[in-house]
């Protein structure tokens, strides 16, 4: 599976006429596979850590993630800008609304980037992820390239555990790093073995309590709009 991504990285860089990939390196299990196995693809890889309000593990395990495999790396911090924004806007932003920002200021500046140096932007999202929406649209949804893309969470752990990915970054309970002390399951209210499950069949959603598929089907519901193309009025 690893050698089939690699090949598969390589490839869209080659089509692209693009001279590398540039990535956001969070310190979650994700953007470690995914840098990775980039870098495996192209050493011509530069990952962005970009704190912003961050817990010190994430960054801890970040620059743990990015020496272990010898990734080019730089680190830019984003509070200042973050604050500023905060600032300049006219109203208060809600918890969910100011970690939004954060994803899409992370997504800023890994655009500049690639812009700057021919590159292309991986992605980090995986196959659950995108099926429940679970990611901010025009933030850590915005790439040119999925490699995980049709990776289930678990599919990705055990991709993560093959490719030798620090232990601390494997057992860490899965966040997006919002805000302090989010976590993915505490915010969704379902487990990632439940989601994996859906999306591998979706009748297993039938087998889950009320409040349980109440949840899964309205997340399936809301999240539907972040994988399509804006509608044309015609």
């Amino acid at each position: 599976m690893e050698n089939k991504i690699v090949k598969w990285l390589a490839l869209k860089l080659r089509e692209s006429k693009c001279r590398g990939f540039v990535i956001g390196v969070s310190g979650g299990i994700d953007s470690a596979v995914a840098a990775a196995l980039s870098f495996k693809a192209s050493k011509k890889t530069l990952a962005l850590i970009m704190p912003c309000e961050s817990e010190a593990n994430d960054l801890q395990d970040a620059l743990k993630l990015v020496k272990k495999f010898k990734i080019p790396y730089k680190i830019i911090r984003l509070e200042k800008p973050y604050f500023a924004i905060k600032k300049l806007l006219p109203v208060k932003l809600s918890r969910v609304a100011a970690g939004n920002l954060k994803a899409r200021l992370r997504m800023l500046i890994l655009y500049s980037f690639a812009n700057s140096g021919n590159a292309l932007v991986v992605g980090c999202g995986n196959k659950t992820e995108l099926k429940f929406g679970y990611f901010t649209k025009y933030g850590d949804g915005a790439a040119d390239i999925l490699p995980l893309g049709n990776l289930v969470k678990s599919e990705v752990r055990k991709a993560a555990q093959k490719l030798g990915i620090p232990s601390s970054i494997i057992k860490k309970p899965p966040s997006a790093g919002l805000w302090k002390g989010q976590t993915d399951e505490k915010e969704i209210g379902l487990s990632y073995d439940i989601l994996d499950g859906i999306v591998k069949n979706i009748s297993s959603i039938k087998k889950l309590d009320r409040t349980g598929r109440k949840k899964a089907e309205t997340l399936l519901i809301r999240g539907a709009h972040k994988m399509r193309l804006p509608e044309i009025c015609k």
